[in-house]
């Protein structure tokens, strides 16, 4: 097959979670005899190819509300005008008012519809009220859904009675996991606290800051981000930490293998996201075989099953913390049952094969467009 995938930065990955998911499903296609063609924004080095894969750069206007819908529209009016493909992979739940156009061009289109973005605080409330018609239209327009998590996936049976494909994402492995890297950061094996994330509010930076402050934690915490198009969050999880001595605040880390290590050598990985579905960041600390805390919402649990502990409030981190610090075996023995469990359950190689049977599937004519109305059933409360 010919399949396009579009509606993220490209690869290779230096970004997120659909970054990610593009370079590893789509270097797997390529493997099993696809031609791949992804979309890029424009970044300074342009490669024609990566990893098998055909590069396409093209601009987007800069604006958090602003550049994936034009970096995505460019694409598909190239898309449109150039070689045909046989299918098309889009990646965020806004882009769906391009899915018409590619469908006018006979080009049966997967959109991965992501977490319920509209709950994201970064929206005001047109953009709020934006992701919620997008939502109803995605189920009308696309001719699969693509869920990362089941809990994604339930919300969409509840809401619309649409039905989705599941397909997660994959976890690095990294069974034997080196420390060098973190000795140039200062930082010594299992004696640190780590945090890694964007700096939104619904990742909870700032409240896992605050219930830092407020523990009598030993270790450091480490906290590893940025915010683009919000200088005011950071600001403010900057002014929680007030100079405390034991907070490192190191911004992105775009050096693959020193994140690696500080994940695989944390003593505690403190995980905030609380309304995306599967999150990359949190099945690479599962791989790197280190104990989580995270923030207590049904896809988090689905993910850690059993072996994960956590939190509503900062108010309850110092506890958690305090007990890390007091049974660092425990946190270990956790780190390897969470490695495990991800070895098991997120591996790229059969979500690549679950790509490749709906992309061949909607090849041969398959389309569940149409089969529902788009009108909400039950309906969350904003």
């Amino acid at each position: 097959m010919r399949i396009a995938m579009l509606g993220t930065r490209g690869v290779p990955a230096h970004y997120g979670g659909f970054e990610t998911a593009v370079e590893e499903i789509g270097s797997r296609l390529v493997e099993r005899g696809h031609q791949v063609t992804v979309f890029c924004r424009g970044e300074e080095e342009r490669p024609s190819t990566y990893k098998g894969m055909d590069l396409v750069h093209l601009p987007a206007v800069h604006g958090r509300a602003v550049e994936t819908l034009s970096h995505t529209g460019v694409s598909v009016a190239h898309l449109l005008r150039g070689r045909g493909h046989d299918v098309a992979v889009v990646f965020n739940a806004a882009n769906v008012p391009f899915l018409p156009a590619l469908r006018m061009r006979g080009i049966p289109t997967a959109l991965h519809v992501d977490g319920i973005e509209w709950l994201r605080a970064k929206w005001g409330g047109l953009g709020r009220h934006y992701y919620r018609a997008a939502e109803s239209l995605a189920v009308r327009w696309a001719d699969a859904l693509i869920a990362d998590a089941e809990g994604i996936a339930e919300y969409y049976r509840t809401e619309f009675g649409a039905t989705t494909e599941m397909l997660a994402y994959g976890a690095p492995i990294l069974p034997d996991p080196a420390a060098e890297r973190i000795g140039e950061l200062g930082l010594a094996a299992h004696d640190y606290h780590l945090v890694v994330a964007r700096f939104e509010p619904e990742n909870h930076v700032a409240d896992i800051v605050a219930g830092y402050r407020r523990s009598a934690a030993v270790r450091p915490l480490v906290v590893v981000g940025s915010a683009p198009y919000n200088d005011a969050y950071t600001e403010r999880v900057r002014a929680i930490a007030g100079g405390d001595p034991r907070i490192r605040m190191l911004g992105a880390v775009w050096d693959q293998e020193q994140l690696d290590q500080l994940y695989a050598n944390a003593l505690t990985y403190l995980h905030g996201h609380s309304v995306g579905g599967t999150n990359p960041s949190l099945l690479r600390a599962m791989g790197a075989g280190t104990a989580v805390v995270a923030y207590d919402v049904v896809f988090n649990r689905e993910v850690l099953g059993r072996h994960g502990d956590f939190f509503t409030d900062p108010g309850e981190l110092p506890g958690l913390l305090a007990a890390a610090e007091a049974d660092p075996q425990r946190q270990v023995t956790l780190g390897a049952r969470l490695r495990a469990r991800a070895a098991r359950r997120y591996q790229w190689d059969e979500v690549a094969a679950g790509y490749e049977h709906l992309l061949k599937r909607l090849d041969a004519g398959e389309s569940q467009r149409g089969r529902f109305t788009g009108r909400r059933r039950a309906g969350l409360t904003t």
